[in-house]
């Protein structure tokens, strides 16, 4: 008998705004942004086994196989469920590291959600978002799948409907350092909180721009390129830098320009992640 299989996507996030508000005690940041989905992403499959083993078998250079995200989401879903069934897992990786896309965090969400069908768990988002917390401040909106306005370190989310247009993602050739960024005394630290929903417009700046772009030349020379064509905004704390259009064949226009000397891709934005498409559709 076959065991079973699930193939499922793993989706980027751009965040179309974000502001820090200032250091807490903890040494985490408190921050506002806005989430959204790109139709764009990794592929993970799983099959499961019924020997409680968990593995990758897809290997990373710079990630020992225990410390990556995935195998630490399924370690901890099958510790906390109390699950005696196991994993096998493979990944095509096509989302950056340290590209400020959400790739790891992604992968850890569409780890849980795919293993939660596969052994029959039931266990709602919440308790799923809980536990993605547990590896990072952004696993909780891959796992509720819906565009939010987030708060705190970005675990408190309000479901919003931002425009979805197209998007080109340019991919300068660096990894970004979350914890580089965060640390620089020159990060602007007490940007004052929106209080009105949506975010008005004026509000769409990065807090972190500046400082990825003063410490990673290519960040800043992708900002200047396609800043050249619509408005550069920077995701997250980088690299990736993105801009919207409001068709497919403009946005494939300025990628034919600018792809030339860099790497990028053009996505659709998505209030739904294409994730929860998918396991809406397995229902």
């Amino acid at each position: 008998m076959t065991a079973p299989r699930l193939t499922l996507p793993s989706p980027a996030k751009l965040n179309l705004m974000l502001h820090i508000l200032g250091r807490r005690e903890d040494g985490y940041h408190e921050l506002q942004t806005i989430f959204q989905f790109l139709d764009y992403g990794d592929e993970i499959t799983f099959a499961v086994r019924d020997d409680g083993v968990i593995r990758l078998h897809t290997e990373f250079a710079d990630v020992p196989h225990d410390s990556n995200l995935i195998v630490k989401a399924a370690k901890k879903l099958q510790e906390q469920s109390g699950c005696s069934l196991g994993i096998d897992i493979w990944i095509e990786k096509i989302l950056p590291m340290g590209g400020g896309i959400g790739g790891g965090s992604s992968n850890a969400a569409t780890t849980l959600l795919g293993l939660n069908h596969l052994w029959q768990l039931g266990w709602d988002d919440d308790r799923l978002a809980a536990l993605g917390l547990t590896l990072g401040a952004d696993v909780p909106v891959f796992v509720r799948g819906h565009a939010a306005f987030a708060e705190g370190v970005g675990e408190k989310l309000t479901p919003v409907e931002p425009e979805e247009p197209w998007y080109l993602v340019l991919v300068p050739q660096v990894s970004v350092s979350t914890a580089e960024i965060f640390s620089d005394p020159l990060l602007t630290r007490n940007t004052p909180p929106i209080k009105v929903r949506p975010v008005p417009k004026g509000n769409s700046r990065n807090d972190c721009l500046p400082v990825v772009a003063r410490r990673y030349p290519e960040v800043r020379n992708a900002l200047n390129l396609l800043g050249k064509f619509t408005e550069a905004k920077l995701t997250g704390t980088g690299s990736c830098v993105f801009g919207g259009f409001p068709s497919k064949a403009e946005a494939d226009k300025v990628s034919a320009l600018l792809t030339e000397t860099l790497t990028g891709f053009v996505a659709k934005g998505s209030n739904v992640s294409m994730l929860h498409r998918k396991l809406q559709s397995l229902l």
